[in-house]
């Protein structure tokens, strides 16, 4: 194997949504959902709850009710990138539900909304 460096940048790695920055697990997300403290919003519903870890993860749940394959997928998408870029909430787990709004969204719109939540949510818990 050879020393050349991927085209990512090191920067890109930094900002990634690695592994460890997931909720996994149903059980998890059980957990969340029955201890967590649930905000919403108009284009999503948030549920959030202390995790005593260095960073926050995140769990979305987009069912079939949502609607198809393609939908959920793009949703997931969008909903990842705005964590992605946004980590706000080192320390928490975060559990979002998208609503059908989410799809008609700019990603800047989606952004704010989801700042916004977040902040809300964890001035309630503190």
């Amino acid at each position: 194997m050879s020393n050349v460096e991927s085209p990512r940048s090191k920067a890109d790695k930094a900002a990634a949504f690695r592994a460890a920055e997931r909720v996994r697990r149903r059980v998890e997300y059980q957990q969340i959902y029955d201890r967590g403290l649930r905000t919403h919003g108009r284009y999503l519903t948030l549920f959030t709850l202390s995790n005593n870890l260095p960073m926050g993860r995140l769990g979305i749940a987009a069912t079939r009710k949502f609607g198809g394959a393609v939908e959920r997928n793009r949703a997931k998408r969008l909903i990842r990138e705005v964590f992605r870029r946004n980590k706000l909430a080192p320390g928490f787990d975060i559990v979002v539900i998208p609503k059908r709004e989410l799809l008609d969204a700019s990603l800047t719109a989606l952004e704010t909304e989801f700042r916004n939540i977040l902040e809300r949510s964890l001035r309630r818990r503190r």
